[in-house]
């Protein structure tokens, strides 16, 4: 997944963190029991077997990914082939209703923004309904997730559209949407073509993840920090579940993003640091691959402003030759849900199930962090 990134400092003024909640009331004995959402796509199928699935620690699995074709066609490879796309994602959706849980198939994502806008337009939004309805159908999901990246203002009319049209037709399907995270700079300024949506939408999930870089004016900063926003390190999960909020969105239907991978950086051996570089992500950064090649208790360290654990080195450690990584680990993913349900908010998304998969571990232990969500959710 990609995300809308802000990447300049803005005149706006800062949404202090102390300010984000200040109307916050302890929600958590009067919500429904949050969702757990967790992404599984066809490219790393092999880094967690469907057979292998902890399935009792999610809500609804989000398979990946079908995409839109530019006449309103849909493609059915997985990232897989046309053969062994359809068989993965079937085998998926039946082994998540024999465990109880919902299946959705995740639609488009990342470099599929022309083919979004194509299909959506007035003359070809009837075909793409009922190419989607269709493969829904084919390989048994009980919904979708619409994955439009980036949604553009111009893309909004068509976008309310096509989702109208999808709820007509099929009322009781599940429908999801994940948004971007928010600038803590540009955030004076909500946007009421998300209260708009909210009713026709199950989840509204922000995808709060990889919400830092090595851009201008920015300095080292957390992938998913849930709190501790400030001027050149403007962003947190707190400052966009409110700026969703305050933009008219119902807190029962905002989910969190939670990555189980990290980010790697070099030059700078810790946050709030200036020259920092980032070299590697998703992927290549996955929980799995950061136990296994970087982790180490000593080079372990707790932000208590960002609620995020990073490890830092002068000296360059792993393949990937990192001074310091951002990521999330089991005190973080508490936090989180502790926030959740502090604050009434639906669920949490996870990109992806796969990334924090620990094969090598004794069975029982392979899935500490969904085990982490399952107890904090």
């Amino acid at each position: 997944m990609s995300l809308l990134r802000s990447l300049a400092l803005s005149a706006l003024p800062l949404l202090a963190a102390s300010d984000a909640c200040a109307d916050d009331t302890i929600f958590a004995g009067g919500f429904q029991k949050p969702w757990i959402s967790g992404y599984h796509v066809g490219y790393q199928r092999d880094m967690y077997p469907i057979a292998e699935i902890d399935f009792s620690t999610m809500t609804h699995l989000m398979v990946g990914r079908v995409t839109p074709t530019s006449n309103g066609g849909v493609t059915r490879h997985f990232d897989i082939d046309n053969t062994n796309g359809p068989i993965f994602a079937q085998q998926a959706s039946n082994a998540a209703h024999a465990a109880g849980i919902k299946a959705v198939l995740m639609v488009g994502g990342a470099g599929e923004y022309s083919n979004w806008v194509s299909a959506a337009s007035p003359a070809n939004r009837a075909n793409f309904v009922a190419n989607l309805l269709d493969v829904m159908d084919d390989l048994g999901y009980d919904g979708l997730d619409l994955d439009w990246e980036p949604i553009q203002t111009s893309d909004e009319p068509n976008f309310i559209a096509l989702a109208q049209a999808l709820r007509t037709a099929r009322p009781d399907m599940i429908l999801t949407v994940p948004v971007g995270w928010i600038n803590a700079n540009f955030a004076g300024t909500t946007n009421p073509f998300f209260a708009s949506i909210a009713p026709l939408f199950d989840q509204i999930n922000i995808m709060s993840y990889d919400m830092a870089g090595d851009w201008g004016g920015w300095q080292s900063w957390f992938s998913s920090a849930l709190t501790g926003h400030a001027g050149n390190t403007p962003s947190s999960l707190e400052v966009s579940a409110e700026w969703y909020r305050r933009s008219g969105v119902p807190r029962s239907r905002i989910g969190v993003g939670i990555p189980f991978y990290g980010t790697c950086w070099r030059n700078v051996s810790a946050p709030r640091l200036f020259g920092g570089t980032v070299v590697a992500s998703d992927n290549v950064m996955s929980y799995h691959n950061i136990m296994q090649s970087y982790y180490s208790a000593g080079l372990r360290q707790w932000d208590t402003a960002a609620m995020a654990p990073w490890l830092g080195s002068n000296a360059p450690i792993g393949p990937q030759q990192c001074n310091f990584i951002s990521y999330d680990d089991e005190q973080s993913i508490a936090a989180k849900g502790a926030y959740v349900r502090r604050n009434g908010l639906g669920g949490t998304i996870i990109w992806t199930i796969a990334e924090g998969h620990l094969p090598e571990r004794p069975a029982g232990q392979r899935d500490p962090l969904l085990q982490a969500v399952k107890a904090a959710f």
